[in-house]
């Protein structure tokens, strides 16, 4: 009996760490994720966004896996959707 006693006192330490780094580091992670692909999602014509290079701009177009963002009156600039890491303000 004694060596199966120490197993679980081996076992459930690090069963306790992995329930405490699921739920402060994976799940919110995944929660962020889920967030960000709805956001990705919904993006529309005329929204404000920066994207993850620090770039601010208007969308203008929205294609299947590309967004062309408005930077000034004669700029124009296509970007990958997963590029977009802010939505600043939707249009209204």
């Amino acid at each position: 009996m004694p060596a199966q006693s120490s197993i679980i006192t081996q076992i459930v330490p690090m069963l306790l760490i992995f329930a405490i780094f699921y739920f402060l580091v994976i799940r919110p992670e995944k929660k962020k994720q889920k967030e960000h692909q709805a956001m990705i999602k919904a993006l529309a014509k005329n929204d404000e966004v920066v994207t993850s290079g620090g770039i601010h701009g208007v969308v203008v177009n929205v294609k299947d896996t590309t967004i062309v963002l408005r930077l000034d009156e004669n700029v124009r600039v296509e970007f990958d959707r997963e590029a977009i890491l802010v939505l600043k303000k939707k249009a209204e």
